[in-house]
């Protein structure tokens, strides 16, 4: 029985993570284990919203504490252009300000670091799928 449905065959996804070596492994994970889709990557908020408006990817996943623009502005401003964007929040705090701060914002699923990959593509489906519905 297959765990995880596949997200549509032309999905996009940004990844928005300011450290290179997590950015570089994500990217490869969200590649090996999603093939299909079309990843854009971007080192702060700032890039991030630049390829959103560029590209309009399905789902948006971004950390939060980030030079330039931090996850938490550059989703609003994803929301404020696009009320339906679906976004996962990544962070390594378990601040509750940020957990408020995403929900007030509207975003799919906050997931914590360090991230449990089983856990994190299911929360993928569970987004792509609740909100293409």
């Amino acid at each position: 029985m297959e765990a995880h449905s596949s997200p549509p065959e032309r999905t996009s996804f940004l990844y928005v993570e300011d450290d290179p070596v997590t950015r570089d492994i994500m990217t490869k994970i969200i590649r090996m284990r999603l093939p299909q889709i079309d990843l854009f990557t971007a080192e702060n908020g700032e890039a991030g919203l630049e390829l959103y408006k560029r590209h309009t990817p399905d789902l948006v996943i971004t950390d939060v504490s980030m030079p330039v623009m931090d996850g938490i502005s550059m989703a609003a401003e994803i929301r404020a252009l696009n009320p339906r964007a679906v976004i996962i929040v990544i962070s390594a705090y378990s601040n509750t300000e940020y957990l408020i701060d995403s929900i007030e914002i509207g975003v799919c699923h906050y997931v914590l670091k360090p991230i449990d990959f089983e856990k994190f593509f299911a929360t993928i489906d569970k987004c792509l799928t609740g909100f293409h519905h």
